[in-house]
């Protein structure tokens, strides 16, 4: 496994704390979700998350990365993950809300290695 594999999975662990991951990675034709979990509220919700990780801010903040034709991949693989009621792997979707979140995680400065996350719900 890679360094920015490794940092990746950890950076899902921490966003998504107190959740149920039902997937990661879900592949929908072209498109991929990073992760799709359980949220159990109040409310409950299906979310399906966008996960950013920066280690440097040079080009800019981690979540502007994400422009309307991202944003715009993730509705379209949500949308057609709806329609077929069931992840790509056959197990099947539970009913529920669904929302869409951005969960952005970059070294905090000047902690010595911690991780600063901001959690942006409902970003569609």
């Amino acid at each position: 496994m890679t360094r920015s594999k490794h940092l990746g999975d950890a950076a899902e662990a921490l966003a998504t704390a107190g959740w149920r991951i039902l997937a990661r990675q879900v592949r929908i034709g072209r498109d991929e979700l990073d992760l799709v979990a359980l949220d159990p509220g109040p409310p409950p919700a299906l979310v399906v998350v966008e996960v950013r990780w920066r280690t440097r801010s040079e080009f800019g903040l981690p979540e502007e990365t994400i422009d309307c034709r991202k944003l715009a991949r993730i509705r379209r693989a949500v949308l057609r993950l709806l329609a077929a009621r069931r992840f790509p792997d056959g197990r099947p979707l539970p009913r529920a809300p669904v929302r869409i979140d951005v969960v952005v995680l970059r070294p905090a400065p000047g902690t010595g290695g911690r991780v600063a996350l901001r959690h942006l719900r409902a970003v569609e």
